[in-house]
Parts: C-alpha cells; structure tokens; sequence
C-alpha cells in the first residue's frame, strides 16, 4: 500500500510537518510523565484508526521500556488493573479529547477535575496540546493512507 501523498517528500507537507514537531517537543520536554505521553498517543491513535501512529508509539513505548501487558490493554484500560490512576484521568481525558464529535458537550467537568487530580497546571497544558497534536497527526496518516508497520524506534530523530 502507498500513501496518496508523500508527507515527508512534498516540501508543503514537510514544513507544516516541522511546525507540528516543533509544538510536540515543547511536550516531550515537559513534565508530563513520558509514559503518560506515549499511552495518551496509543489511545487517540486507536480510535482514530491510525496505524501509522498506533505502530509508532506502541514501538517507541515498547523500546523506552513499556511492558507488553500494559501495550495489549491500551484499548481496555477502564478493565484493567496495570494502569495508574493518573494514567487512567489522561486516558480519559484522551477519549474525550478524541472523541468530541460523539458528545455534545465536549469534555466533561469529572474528566477535567479528575485529571486536575493528578497533573498541576503546567502537566495540564501539555496534556492537552499532546491530545491536540496526536490528533493532529492522526487525521494527516488516515487521510493520507500512510502505510503501518515499518516503523523503527527513533527512526524520526
């Protein structure tokens, strides 16, 4: 399968690329926990049908230290028990982000103070801008078509 449009050789693509991995780094440099990071990236990615990020980050996770239990239950995580309740508030707060067509009201109040629980103001802002720019990504693969699977771990710097 080949993608409809080569993203990293059309010079359109790759700047407006640049400026998305620009926001990204201001988040992989805060203090958001990095696994936090990489399980909020797998979520979004996987109920946006993205198999070029859900690839990516299960890989990366898997290559930082991630345990295969915790990868395999990424899409189950209210049934199981091997995810932190901290984790479980930014996953939350993922689907919700995700999802906001499915909810007329957007994100909920509980979601929001449930993950204020759990992360300052400063761990907040980068949650948010990551569920914004995962999905950012995510909506570029799907339409796109970009192919899943020959990932490598820091392949992108």
């Amino acid at each position: 399968m080949d993608a409809r449009l080569n993203l990293f050789g059309n010079p359109v693509a790759g700047k407006a690329l640049r400026h998305i991995n620009s926001a990204g780094k201001a988040v992989s440099d805060s203090a958001l926990p990095a696994a936090t990071q990489e399980l909020v990236k797998i979520r979004a990615s996987q109920i946006n049908g993205c198999g070029f990020c859900t690839d990516m980050h299960t890989k990366d996770a898997a290559h930082a230290g991630e345990s295969p239990v915790r990868l395999h239950l990424v899409a189950a995580w209210r049934e199981a028990t091997v995810f932190t309740d901290a984790e479980r508030a930014a996953l939350e707060l993922t689907e919700q982000g995700t999802r906001i067509a499915d909810a007329a009201g957007g994100v909920t109040d509980e979601a929001w103070a449930n993950a204020a629980k759990h992360y300052d103001e400063d761990q907040l802002a980068a949650l948010v801008s990551l569920i914004a720019l995962i999905n950012a990504y995510n909506r570029v693969n799907v339409l796109v078509r970009q192919p899943a699977g020959d990932y490598q771990p820091g392949q992108f710097g």
